[in-house]
């Protein structure tokens, strides 16, 4: 399958047909919740119950996504196996890279169709070492030789890989990068973490990921042989405006390389994962590195699927693992149909604004 890059020139969003270009994701910026009232009604003092305004509302579901939500296309396959990939990450980065290709190999042997990393899988996670372990993605070969191992091997076991992510160097800036690679080994997309993790709570943890990284500006939905993929980065998980986009992008999946650490891996790494499956009636997968206690930031682990009902369907501790389990699209049409909020929604009250979206109309 091939992933898009979309500008307004390029797609008609009134029959959603996708043209192919060069570029590797899909061009729309962050969307966000707003009242669905125009500017002008925005400026009158109150709004009362029985107002014209509100009598010539309308509740129509379909009014709570503007542009109108894409429909979710048919998946190449209804079931499928994932593989997460669970790996201790150390400071020599040609270990790094030897081990995820044997835990890939290991996936792929075992049924994996889709193969997930971890967040920083390549590198220690700190903003000391980003400048030191980042690479040149887009030059490719010997620049980035964490990507050329993952699309090597999405070539020769014929899979697809949602590569974790690594620090990338473009020009003068760093980025939290995932790239997806198809069963030819093409890149597909590229995702730059758009949320950076900068965090303070006294005596737990203080992380700020912006002193040396730069934050993604798209958010990345994919079409893949496995279906249409959302993706995000770790920090990016607690922000439902980003998988909300991408359900109504009809994404069938919603990837998370995560590396929750022991402050808020505890706290809400599982909770968020089924939150967002929840919300949005969507398969969730994160991975996140194994915890290395004598590290300098220690992650959580417990890398987690997730079903469309909210519901763990295969976990792990936060040891090594590679977890193998069934995702069925199937599901997904029945947990709609079981609770159909999809069509309950109420415009009239409030909306879901995907600003490239609706001004390409």
């Amino acid at each position: 399958m091939k992933a898009f890059g979309i500008s307004p020139s390029l797609l008609s969003f009134k029959s959603f047909t996708f043209h192919h270009s060069s570029s590797s994701n899909l061009f729309f910026p962050l969307s966000f919740i707003i009242p669905s009232l125009s500017p002008s009604h925005l400026r009158h003092r109150s709004i009362h119950r029985h107002s014209p305004i509100m009598a010539a509302a309308s509740s129509n579901s379909e009014r709570a996504r503007a542009p109108p939500a894409i429909p979710m296309p048919s998946p190449p396959p209804s079931k499928f196996k994932i593989g997460l990939c669970q790996l201790s990450v150390t400071p020599d980065k040609d270990r790094n890279i030897a081990h995820a290709r044997t835990a890939i190999q290991d996936a792929a042997s075992k049924g994996a169709q889709l193969v997930l990393l971890p967040e920083i899988w390549n590198s220690p996670y700190s903003n000391d070492s980003f400048p030191v372990y980042a690479e040149d993605i887009d030059a490719g070969a010997d620049a980035s030789p964490s990507t050329a191992m993952l699309s090597e091997l999405s070539r020769l076991l014929k899979i697809t890989i949602v590569g974790g992510s690594i620090p990338e160097r473009s020009g003068d800036r760093l980025y939290n990068t995932c790239c997806v690679f198809d069963t030819d080994g093409k890149l597909l997309a590229k995702h730059r973490k758009i949320h950076l993790f900068d965090i303070d709570i006294p005596g737990e943890i203080t992380f700020i990921e912006s002193k040396t990284l730069t934050a993604g500006e798209t958010p990345t939905i994919v079409d893949t042989e496995v279906g249409r993929i959302g993706i995000g980065i770790c920090y990016d998980i607690r922000f439902p405006e980003l998988a909300m986009i991408y359900a109504a992008r009809g994404a069938h999946l919603l990837c998370y390389p995560g590396a929750f650490n022991m402050t808020t891996g505890p706290l809400h790494w599982e909770l968020l994962q089924r939150a967002r499956a929840t919300d949005n009636q969507l398969y969730v997968a994160t991975c996140s590195p194994a915890r290395e206690t004598g590290s300098g930031y220690v992650a959580w682990g417990h890398s987690t699927l997730v079903g469309p009902f909210g519901e763990v369907l295969a976990t792990t501790e936060h040891e090594e693992a590679i977890i193998i389990a069934e995702i069925d699209y199937s599901i997904t049409e029945q947990r709609r149909k079981n609770l159909p909020i999809t069509t309950q929604r109420r415009g009239d009250l409030y909306q879901l604004v995907d600003f490239q979206r609706l001004n390409s109309q």
